[in-house]
């Protein structure tokens, strides 16, 4: 995959989120992670990813499978803001989508927490537009 990563950080997905969907390597930052979490869910298919890098308290009775599907199409990302303190992180962003036709905003403030070297997701307040 040449063209640029789908979390629109204008790097190749092979440079950006790549290299935590694929091969491991840790997010430094909650942003790298939720980045990384979109283009997860945005490309389909990387349910193991998305459950590794949940909270597990927080993420009880989800299945890799059930998180692999795709029941939208992810038009774009445009993070508002992002940053941590300590062992807390958050990410404020935008995601625009389309299902059934129908095209739709997804509003997130998600939070985070560091736990050794590795930020994983807890959850955050989602609000959704339908245009």
């Amino acid at each position: 995959m040449n063209n640029c990563c789908v979390c629109g950080s204008q790097q190749t997905f092979a440079q950006c989120c790549e290299p935590f969907i694929k091969h491991g390597k840790v997010a430094a930052t909650p942003e790298q992670l939720m980045r990384s979490r979109y283009s997860a869910y945005a490309l389909g298919g990387f349910g193991e990813y998305l459950l590794k890098t949940w909270f597990a308290p927080m993420a009880k009775g989800l299945t890799p499978k059930e998180l692999s599907e795709t029941s939208q199409e992810w038009l774009g990302l445009k993070v508002i803001g992002s940053g941590s303190s300590g062992n807390e992180g958050w990410v404020e962003f935008r995601a625009s989508y389309r299902r059934d036709g129908v095209k739709g905003e997804l509003h997130e403030k998600s939070a985070f927490t560091l736990v050794g070297s590795r930020w994983l997701y807890i959850g955050g307040e989602i609000t959704t537009f339908n245009e």
